[in-house]
């Protein structure tokens, strides 16, 4: 943990960097106001300790300069017996605590130790804000099979280290479950988690959505914004479909994976970060790098430790477990009392192709559960959208070897809507509830295709 320690007096600076030293951090010291003025804007600090009163810019000015930038860099005030009332003042303006001289050292590593983890919890609430409350499924990897004992056994090697890793595997195979898996085990388990999905985000939007922007670097930029690598300081970023992004990001990217900084949006200094990166894509880079659509040195970069996730028809014999662990889970979420598959569903569920993989079972799986009859029985039938139960109102869209996966999965997501809406009675904010959407989400889920492409 890096600090930076602005106290003019010599002595004092000196004793405190040495207790601050002895207690494993490392100080950055400023003697005077002008030269911390500089680092702060350098930034790349996890905490600062600023002295109240000083030549050229003042413990407030360097607060101010301070929250503005780096808001989420806690600052404690050094202040002179007489000014605790200028020092509550001043952390009315952001500073998370002050002390009074002389200083109790003992004292002082409790408010450092309160402060860091103060900005922790932050970071980390951040970072849940940010995936606007999207939660997994599952916390754990379910199934047995030894295809997935065998990419288990490579995360767990990988989460030992702080080595970047690409993820590779089909839509749906549950690569972001991984990545989380991974982070968990690693030894930033403590620190945020950050995931992007570099697919769902338009290029032009993306820049700013990971690196942020200063204030004034476009119309409508009122004020400083950090990026999801900020928010992911200390902890791990997670780019999901990397392969999805722009040449001149991949440049960015690469940068930082090697300097560890990069700029803002609209921005001149650079913003020093502590993260460990980890990829995902359900593409073939090398195809994308001989398109000229993929940087190679990046590749190569991010590639150092790749792990491919087999898809759900190469571990059939998972399938089972899964289908119980979401039968499970659906049950519960729907509160219904009894939900259970039969041996003949068990069966026609291992023979399906699955091109949606473990995310196509989950969404199969739970439309059977909405449809089956009070006592939850869970048929072959139900399942393949052919009877048993509440027969559906709406065609089950069925996939064929000539459709694309991605389009089938998302005509899949319709259909599950426009059932959820049917069995509301047409409440659609009842509708969008039930299925963790929004209203306007939701309406354009339901909107007519040929609406949707004119």
């Amino acid at each position: 943990m890096r600090i930076l320690l602005a106290e003019d007096r010599a002595s004092l600076r000196t004793v405190l960097a040495e207790t601050l030293t002895r207690s494993g951090y490392q100080v950055v010291e400023a003697a005077e106001g002008r030269a911390a003025m500089a680092l702060v804007e350098e930034g790349g600090f996890d905490l600062a300790l600023f002295d109240l009163k000083m030549p050229v810019h003042s413990g407030t000015q360097l607060l101010l300069a301070s929250r503005e930038r780096w808001p989420l860099v806690p600052v404690v005030l050094l202040t002179a017996y007489g000014s605790v009332e200028v020092a509550v003042s001043a952390m009315k303006s952001g500073a998370f605590d002050f002390l009074s001289k002389p200083i109790d050292t003992d004292h002082l590593l409790i408010v450092v130790e309160r402060a860091l983890e103060a900005s922790r919890q932050e970071r980390r609430q951040e970072s849940l804000e940010t995936e606007l409350g999207r939660t997994p499924i599952f916390q754990g990897i379910v199934g047995g099979s030894g295809a997935l004992r065998k990419v288990q056994e490579e995360a767990a090697k990988i989460a030992r280290t702080d080595t970047t890793c690409l993820i590779l595997g089909e839509t749906g195979v549950g690569k972001e479950l991984f990545a989380r898996a991974i982070h968990d085990g690693g030894p930033r388990h403590d620190e945020p988690f950050v995931a992007v999905n570099c697919a769902a985000i338009p290029a032009t939007l993306l820049e700013n959505e990971l690196f942020g922007h200063d204030k004034g670097a476009y119309t409508g930029a009122h004020e400083s914004r950090m990026g999801r690598f900020e928010l992911a300081h200390r902890g791990t970023i997670f780019l999901d479909e990397i392969g999805e992004m722009g040449p001149e990001l991949q440049a960015k990217l690469l940068r930082v994976l090697e300097e560890k900084r990069f700029t803002r949006v609209g921005g001149i200094r650079p913003v020093i970060v502590d993260v460990r990166v980890l990829c995902a894509t359900n593409r073939d880079l090398t195809e994308l790098i001989r398109a000229k659509l993929f940087r190679e040195d990046l590749y190569y970069r991010l590639s150092a430790f790749p792990i491919r996730i087999p898809p759900l028809r190469e571990r059939r014999e998972d399938i089972p477990q899964l289908a119980a662990h979401f039968a499970n889970h659906f049950r519960q979420e729907l509160a219904r009392p009894a939900l259970h598959l039969e041996s003949e569903a068990e069966a026609w569920l291992v023979a399906q192709p699955w091109p949606g993989n473990v995310r196509e079972l989950m969404n199969r799986i739970e439309r059977a559960a909405i449809l089956a009859e009070p006592d939850g029985a869970i048929t072959a039938a139900l399942l393949a959208g052919g009877g048993g139960g509440t027969s559906p109102s709406i065609r089950v869209p069925e996939f064929t070897s000539l459709q694309d996966p991605e389009e089938w999965l998302r005509e899949e997501e319709r259909w599950r809507a426009m059932e959820i809406l049917r069995r509301c009675g047409g409440d659609k904010r009842r509708a969008a509830r039930l299925l963790g959407l929004t209203p306007v989400r939701l309406n354009e889920l339901l909107a007519p295709q040929d609406q949707l492409t004119s």
